[in-house]
């Protein structure tokens, strides 16, 4: 059963203006890719079409599963080259604490960014 999750618009989710740091997978448990961009509504739709060359569009690696916002592009880019370094299981573990059903956080249909389904449990406490 899919758990409940939170839709925000684009405007309200991530500011355009946050760097972020952000993990796509192919599937659940599937082949993971980590990124960071300054525009993560830019960017996520590119990641679907198959539009951005390199690693995810090679292996298909298009799910959003994870997405930390960072208050400068040095952080994020910080960020991303620790997670870049972690095992694999360690990354998991990290998508799991926000998003334990691996669902794909951005909506295409709407372009909006969800909050994973462990984001909202923590709100409801």
């Amino acid at each position: 059963m899919e758990a409940e999750f939170c839709r925000r618009r684009a405007r309200y989710a991530v500011s355009r203006e946050n760097p972020c740091v952000y993990i796509l997978a192919s599937r659940r448990n599937g082949t993971l890719y980590t990124g960071v961009t300054s525009d993560q509504f830019r960017r996520m739709p590119l990641h679907k079409q198959g539009l951005v060359e390199g690693f995810s569009k090679k292996y298909r690696v298009h799910m959003l599963v994870y997405y930390e916002t960072h208050p400068t592009m040095e952080a994020a880019i910080r960020r991303e080259k620790q997670i870049k370094e972690w095992r694999r299981l360690w990354k998991i573990r990290l998508i799991e604490s926000m998003n334990p059903e691996w669902i794909d956080l951005f909506d295409e249909a709407t372009g909006e960014i969800l909050d994973g389904p462990a984001d909202v449990a923590r709100r409801k406490i």
